[in-house]
């Protein structure tokens, strides 16, 4: 696959999958053998625990949206900044629906094989997230 090929595929995730909740589009784009190397609220690295993940932020945000700031390709990599924003109207983990709006950045990093994602690096900013619905730091 060409570089804007990839980009192409890539962007899917954040504007298909995240900002629709279009778990179809997520089977069209990661592998079978999908491998997220960083996993969230105990899900399992799979294709099928990254869609679990998804449904969870959006059952807490419905109104969540992933927008792509910036995304470069090179060779098999495609890394993307990103924000997302929504609102928080149900059950977060152990936060109750606050109503509050959110906001957070993130970065991403893709490998792409035989025209599908194969693996998935992620760094969003959860603290962040947590702060903005209630969670609060305690020093340790």
């Amino acid at each position: 696959m060409s570089l804007e090929e990839n980009r192409a595929l890539v962007r899917r995730i954040p504007e298909e999958v995240w900002s629709r909740g279009d778990m179809a589009a997520a089977d069209a784009v990661l592998a079978a053998e999908f491998v997220n190397h960083n996993p969230a609220f105990g899900h399992p690295p799979t294709r099928e625990g990254y869609k679990q993940t998804v449904a969870a932020f959006r059952a807490a945000f419905p109104d969540l949206s992933m927008v792509v700031d910036h995304i470069l390709a090179e060779g098999d990599l495609v890394a993307l900044r990103f924000r997302v924003r929504g609102t928080h109207r149900a059950q977060f983990g152990v936060f109750a629906a606050s109503g509050r709006p959110i906001e957070f950045t993130g970065s991403a990093s893709f490998r792409v094989e035989d025209g599908r994602v194969a693996e998935l690096w992620v760094n969003g900013d959860l603290l962040g997230l947590l702060q903005q619905i209630g969670g609060r730091v305690v020093p340790g």
